[in-house]
Order: C-alpha cells, then structure tokens, then sequence
C-alpha cells in the first residue's frame, strides 16, 4: 500500500511545473524528441543519485552545512541564468534556416549529449532536490523495514514515474512540432523559456532554505 501511496504522490509532484519541466521542454523544442529523452534521462540521473544520497544519508550533509546548500544554491541560479541568457539570445538571432543544419551525425549526437548534461547538471546543482529528498522520501517509510533499501526501492519509483510522465509530454509536444517549428512560434517560444529560466535561476539565488 505504501508503493501506491508513494507512487501518487510521485505523479503530483511530477505534474506541477519547474525546473526539470522547463529544461526539458526547452530541449525538445530546440532539438527534437531524442534531445528531450536525453535531458529526462539526465534529469533523473540526478534525482536517482540524490535518493541514493538521502538512503546513505549522505544528502544530511548538504542539508546541514549552510556554505554548502549556499554554494549548490549560487551555482544552479548561475546555470538557469546562463541557459536563458542563451534562449533569448537564440530567439534574437532567430531560427537557422533550412539547408545550413550540419549533418545528423554531427549535430545529433553532441546535441542529446549536451541535453543530458544539461539534464543533471541542473538537478544536481539545485540544493532544493537533496532538500525534497531528503523530506519526502523517508515520509513513506512504512515502520520495521529496511530503511536504506526501502528508499533507493522509492527512488527508482520515483525515476520510473518522472519518466513516464516526461515522456508522455515530450511526446505531445512531438505531435506539435508542425505548429511549434514555425520560425515566429518557436522565437516566441525561445522568448518565453528564457525568461522561465532567468526566472527560476533569480528565484532560487533569492530564496532561503
């Protein structure tokens, strides 16, 4: 019963848009569906690894020192700032036209590499995950069981659900593409994820624990 309640829980959480939400998003507009798998599947590189961290108790660490939760915390706003600078800035230039794209082996492959980094830099880089690991994870705890295995089992719950979940958005906005590849939409929407992640980047430079 605990899985169920958990997995729930889980699927709320993946629904309310942030972080995570808006980097995919942006990568799957600017470079297909393969670039949006990418940064899902570095996205939840980093939520696996911060549950790892909270089943060993290694995320009380973070939480516990001030300098460095203020570190993690500069860092990530330093990241979603840069990454919107960069949205806007390619909405300036506009889209590149047809015909001078490099060849797919060429752009594809650099393209979702740096979608996946993009992916887990930002979850690693955002104190807030260890945070709401470190809160949500041990509250489905049930009582007598293991607790480290109990919580990297949750962990994977987690990852699977955050990937269905993804996977189903990125495969909308997949349908979409004839609509949202319009050269005036997609500089709209490049417009509009800049000042998400500039956003979100100012938000978290700002907030407290």
């Amino acid at each position: 019963m605990y899985l169920l309640a958990f997995a729930g829980a889980c699927v709320l959480v993946a629904m309310v848009p942030g972080v995570s939400t808006a980097i995919i998003l942006r990568q799957t507009l600017r470079s297909g569906r393969g670039s949006g798998l990418a940064a899902t599947l570095g996205n939840e590189t980093g939520i696996l690894l911060w549950g790892l961290a909270a089943a060993f108790g290694l995320s009380a660490l973070l939480v516990a020192s001030q300098l460095a939760y203020d570190v993690m915390r500069v860092a990530g706003a330093v990241v979603l700032v840069v990454m919107g600078a960069q949205s806007l800035w390619q909405a300036r230039k506009g889209p590149v036209p047809t015909g001078t794209a490099a060849p797919p082996e060429v752009a594809t492959a650099p393209g979702r590499r740096g979608s996946y980094l993009a992916g887990i830099g930002t979850c690693l880089a955002n104190p807030k995950a260890a945070v709401f690991a470190m809160s949500f994870l041990p509250q489905f705890v049930p009582a007598g069981q293991n607790v480290p295995v109990t919580l990297v089992t949750l962990a994977v719950v987690w990852v699977l659900i955050d990937l269905l979940w993804y996977g189903l958005l990125i495969w909308a906005v997949d349908r979409a593409k004839d609509l949202l590849g319009r050269p005036a939409v997609r500089r709209r929407l490049e417009q509009i994820s800049g000042v998400v992640l500039i956003g979100l980047g100012v938000r978290l430079a700002v907030e407290s624990r």
